[in-house]
């Protein structure tokens, strides 16, 4: 069976212009295919998905082709809120009743999993890209309050987590120094961090490994069989194993899993840095937020202060001519101190969401293509176990991919070609609802 990839022509294959861009502290230099390869694992798509799994399958001995379309870290993992969080995108109460109280509790135990993966990367290979403690979670509206706290005796007395605490509204006000919300909780088993740094540090790890990475290589097409073929505009890989590690840049390449995902855009500003007199008001505690929105602001400060804020989102293949306008408007509601304050850096990217918010694993053909995707906002943690458990998965030991392969999934309503117009309709309805 053959497979056929429409690609976006519109964007450059060099790095958006970004502050993580502009703050990056390495350059990994790749070289695009040229020719023909032979691959025990061909690995599509250059975001921590497809650099975890080439780093992990490459430590087990495995020869590996990883294709990037432009260059390692350009889309999401290069571009997001650096947010990386307990837990999965789904809270565990709802998990429970998705899956039931003991697939809850190992979905939990493999989101822990991630956090301790991540740190023990970004330590084992000194990548260096600001890993700071510390998220917390706010209520934007009084009645979510109560919810938080029993959320946060749940974690505690149910799960034996100790690293979240309930913060009342005082206190929220006080760490993030904003009025705005009516409590939360503080979650200092969370982090923060640099993406791109991190998504370069492990394109490095990957090389050392002796994984070969290939970038400004757009896939066109594969074919599965024995070996499978992987055509691009560059020249054919033939491999045992592919991986699909595309997640908001999928487009057509997979039509028997694109309807699972729908790619949203989302935007981020970086003010100039704040001054000392700002800092003792904002964010004393450095540690990163987002909000109980349902369109989520999220926000923390950078290694040299300034204010990175997340806000808004459209479901248009353009992004919005005034990036820093469209972001600006939420920012000032949660700072207005903040109105004379200059935006330095304002770009958007480009992520997959599910229909349950719950990421989205499997296999296809005869098994032997793997792909995951479908991170919902939280791919830093998520999308980097992915890789590590693809490589399990292709190395016989499939437990943690298969659980994750287990949950329920469904298809956008109208597939590929109608689920646009009821996305926008349904995202209209609760923009509408956090602004009630």
């Amino acid at each position: 069976m053959t497979f056929k990839l429409v690609q976006d022509k519109s964007d450059s294959d060099d790095y958006p212009s970004s502050y993580y861009h502009a703050s990056c502290n390495r350059q990994v230099e790749l070289t695009p295919l040229d020719g023909s390869r032979r691959a025990d694992v061909c690995i599509i798509g250059g975001g921590y998905t497809g650099l975890s799994s080439a780093l992990h399958l490459a430590e087990r001995g495995y020869d590996v082709v990883l294709l990037e379309a432009r260059k390692p870290g350009w889309g999401a993992s290069g571009r997001n809120g650096g947010q990386l969080c307990s837990g999965q995108r789904k809270d565990q109460l709802e998990l429970s009743k998705l899956v039931g109280a003991d697939a809850a509790r190992e979905l939990w135990d493999l989101a822990e999993a991630a956090k301790d993966l991540a740190k023990t990367l970004i330590a084992k290979h000194h990548i260096e890209c600001d890993l700071k403690p510390g998220i917390a979670h706010a209520d934007h509206k009084p009645g979510y309050a109560g919810d938080s706290r029993k959320y946060v005796d749940f974690l505690q007395r149910t799960y034996d987590y100790d690293q979240i605490e309930y913060l009342e509204r005082d206190a929220m006000a006080e760490l993030v120094g904003s009025d705005r919300y009516y409590g939360g909780s503080l979650d200092m088993g969370a982090a923060h961090l640099h993406p791109l740094n991190y998504a370069l540090g492990l394109a490095d790890a990957a090389l050392a490994a002796g994984a070969q990475l290939y970038e400004s290589t757009v896939v066109e097409g594969y074919h599965e069989g024995s070996p499978n073929r992987v055509m691009t505009n560059r020249g054919v890989v033939e491999a045992d194993n592919i991986v699909l590690a595309c997640n908001g840049y999928l487009g057509k390449l997979e039509q028997r899993v694109s309807g699972k995902i729908m790619p949203i855009n989302n935007f981020i500003v970086a003010t100039e840095p704040l001054s000392e007199r700002q800092l003792e008001t904002i964010n004393p505690r450095d540690v990163a937020i987002s909000d109980s929105r349902f369109v989520v602001n999220y926000y923390r400060l950078s290694a040299d202060k300034r204010m990175l804020f997340g806000g808004g989102e459209n479901y248009r293949q353009n992004f919005p001519v005034d990036i820093a306008g469209f972001v600006r408007k939420p920012m000032l509601q949660v700072y207005p101190q903040l109105a004379d304050t200059r935006i330095d850096y304002a770009w958007g990217g480009t992520l997959a969401v599910t229909l349950n918010r719950m990421p989205h694993f499997g296999r296809l053909g005869q098994h032997n293509t793997y792909f995951a995707q479908g991170y919902s906002g939280q791919g830093v943690a998520m999308a980097t176990l992915a890789g590590k458990l693809i490589a399990d998965a292709i190395g016989g030991e499939a437990a943690g991919f298969d659980l994750f392969g287990s949950i329920p999934t469904r298809e956008f309503p109208g597939g590929d070609l109608l689920r646009w117009p009821g996305l926008v309709l349904g995202m209209s309805y609760y923009a509408l609802r956090d602004r009630l």
